[in-house]
């Protein structure tokens, strides 16, 4: 057979050649056709292709343009609320008519909220104005701060990351609640700790408060009234574990927490409400459920949203510290990464706990308006628009669809003036100070704190920088200490007083509290600063007043040590 080439346009016979040159000829050949048909269904596929793109391009812009209308009504809508909530805030709510007076709780209840009803029949709090009414309410309040060593008396504030200004505001609080009109008892619960480390009062079950006097004060202290720290075993009792290690028995102190609720509220129901004379003997009185829950921290705040949620009450949170804006401020050091912080600080567990308690609490206790806008802002259940906008539809009586957030307040932090001596010298600022450097002129005793810091400095008489912090890497104390070494002017003008925490030995301190301070003394130690820093070991509760009160004889000057602080209790002063 001859072989058929197609050249110049033109066939031509031509006669065959070798096996082996046709073999040849028919691989190139075939090759020919498979690279044709390849190309031919790559033309295809990018036809394909471009014909997909212009489809997605078209669906976006489809969207795109959806988006924007829904923002431009949702702008709208929402302009035309904001204007109505600042109108709506100025009118006061009218007063029920006769027949809406005698209406029940559960009738009430629906017309007042669209989520569901509680059992209390009222989900506010008591205000000033309301104190002959609220005389009988006979309120029970549970308070929740799980992590940390936790009493009424000699609080070991700065022992260790875990034992700070939280653990000091929570038992203010409880004291301060239960000389409040109304409020019959208060239980602040906290986990107990029989560990030979800690102290012993820290494995007593029960801790009764000292009750501030109170012009609505009876003197009835019988029938469980007051003010208690209730420590409920969780985890391994013969252990103090810091708060990151608490997660795994959340469930287990909330377990504990229901079973004392739960008993508390019936033999309250015994006492305030028992049953009438004529009801039968089998009859039991109504318990006496908590007026709110509320949760301090992130596993606190776990805490109060599942007893909340079964016991059916109110809950209010307060975050203390927020576990985004810390992972925010951490990356932006760039000192650890993700893993590591999620290894050392369980971030992720800590901001699921604080979400969890922003679906359910029904206000959220703030310091500051930027505690609500820059670190509650970051979170999901929270949007300080959205926010305003379903408490103007709550209260136009419009239904929010579903969604819901709580109420941010903001009570900024007080203080208890009952240790501080208000009475001064006659003699000016500096008597008192000349009396303790010359002890011949000494007329009374002055407090012992004072001349455990004086003996730090070689001149007394200058003014005072004074840092009162525990000893925690996010204080900032090593930067004050770095500025207040390489500023010649500063240390020629004024001594700085540490006061941070209380330590035996720094080899022993856990955290990150060791780091701090050797990291101090290697500072005083580079700037040469000894004679001029003082950094007593010790110091009680009790002394807060009085190492102020020398700071102001010395003409203080405090300095602000967090960078981001939650609660704004030290600011800069002169």
């Amino acid at each position: 057979p001859h072989q058929v080439l197609r050249g110049g346009g033109r066939p031509e016979l031509r006669r065959p050649g070798p096996p082996q040159d046709m073999d040849k000829e028919v691989v190139a050949m075939r090759n020919s056709q498979e690279r044709n048909n390849r190309l031919e269904n790559l033309c295809w596929r990018i036809w394909n292709v471009a014909r997909q793109k212009k489809q997605v391009e078209r669906d976006y812009s489809q969207e795109v343009a959806r988006r924007k209308q829904e923002q431009e009504l949702g702008s709208l809508e929402a302009a035309e609320d904001l204007s109505e909530l600042s109108e709506g805030e100025k009118e006061t709510v009218p007063k029920p008519d006769g027949a809406a007076a005698h209406l029940s709780a559960d009738e009430q209840q629906p017309q007042q909220r669209t989520r569901l009803a509680r059992i209390n029949s009222e989900v506010r709090l008591v205000s000033d104005d309301e104190d002959e009414q609220s005389k009988d309410r006979n309120l029970y309040i549970v308070l929740v701060s799980i992590h940390g060593l936790v009493r009424g008396e000699n609080m070991e504030l700065g022992r260790d990351s875990d034992t700070g200004g939280q653990v000091k505001y929570v038992v203010e609080l409880a004291r301060a609640l239960a000389a409040t009109a109304g409020v019959h008892r208060v239980d602040l619960l906290t986990r107990q700790i029989s560990c030979p480390d800690v102290d012993w009062t820290y494995g007593e079950p029960v801790e009764m408060l000292e009750r501030l006097s109170s012009g609505d004060d009876d003197g009835d202290e019988s029938g469980g009234g007051g003010a208690y720290i209730v420590r409920l075993p969780c985890g391994p009792r013969d252990q103090y574990i810091p708060k990151e290690e608490l997660w795994p028995h959340i469930p287990e102190f909330v377990d504990r927490a229901l079973s004392h609720v739960t008993n508390v509220a019936r033999a309250l129901g015994e006492q305030l409400q028992p049953p009438p004379s004529d009801a039968p003997a089998t009859a039991l009185a109504a318990p006496v459920w908590p007026y709110v829950i509320h949760g301090h921290y992130a596993d606190a705040a776990e805490v109060a949203a599942n007893l909340a949620s079964a016991l059916n009450v109110p809950m209010v949170m307060t975050g203390h510290s927020l576990g985004r804006n810390k992972l925010e401020q951490l990356l932006k050091l760039g000192r650890m990464h993700g893993p590591e912080i999620q290894g050392t600080y369980k971030i992720a567990r800590r901001i699921e706990a604080e979400e969890t308690g922003l679906d359910t609490a029904e206000m959220v206790v703030t310091s500051t308006k930027q505690e609500i806008e820059e670190q509650w802002g970051l979170y999901d259940g929270f949007d300080l628009m959205v926010e305003r906008k379903l408490r103007v539809r709550q209260r136009r009586g419009v239904s929010s669809l579903g969604r819901y957030m709580p109420r941010m307040a903001v009570i900024p932090p007080g203080m208890d003036f009952s240790f501080v001596d208000t009475q001064d010298t006659a003699d000016g600022d500096g008597a008192d100070l000349q009396m303790l450097i010359d002890p011949v002129k000494a007329k009374k005793a002055l407090p012992p704190i004072w001349s455990e810091i004086l003996r730090f400095f070689t001149n007394p008489h200058k003014p005072m920088i004074l840092a009162l912090s525990r000893p925690d890497p996010k204080k900032n104390i090593t930067t004050l200490l770095k500025a207040y070494g390489e500023s010649r002017k500063l240390r020629e003008l004024a001594n700085l007083t540490l006061i941070l925490g209380n330590r035996d030995d720094i080899d022993d301190m856990a955290g990150g509290g060791g780091t701090v301070l050797t990291a101090v003394l290697k500072l005083i130690d580079r700037y040469d600063l000894y004679g001029q820093v003082a950094y007593p070991k010790h110091h009680k509760q009790t002394d807060v007043p009085h190492i102020y009160r020398l700071a102001a004889k010395t003409k203080v000057v405090q300095n602000l040590k967090s960078p981001h602080p939650v609660f704004p209790s030290t600011m800069p002063k002169i």
